[in-house]
């Protein structure tokens, strides 16, 4: 079964208050049928070294959990 992607977009509403206030922000580029979740950080977020860790520990941590299908999230330059 497909993840719709408005779905995605609903999960990732709840990152971005935390993201956005450090200048930063997420945009959904994809999403795969084997449920992984492509993003392109932006902003402050773009570039940042703890970029990575925002995207394990912080992002996928919330999609899996609103959307359990979920199996991944990817970023893309």
């Amino acid at each position: 079964m497909a993840i719709e992607r408005k779905t995605v977009e609903q999960a990732l509403e709840k990152t971005r208050t935390a993201l956005r206030t450090d200048g930063g922000d997420v945009e959904l580029v994809d999403v795969s049928d084997e449920g992984i979740v492509k993003v392109r950080l932006t902003g402050a977020c773009h570039g940042c070294p703890m970029a990575t860790q925002t995207l394990k520990a912080f992002i996928e941590r919330i999609l899996k959990k609103e959307v359990p299908e979920i199996t991944g999230v990817q970023q893309v330059i």
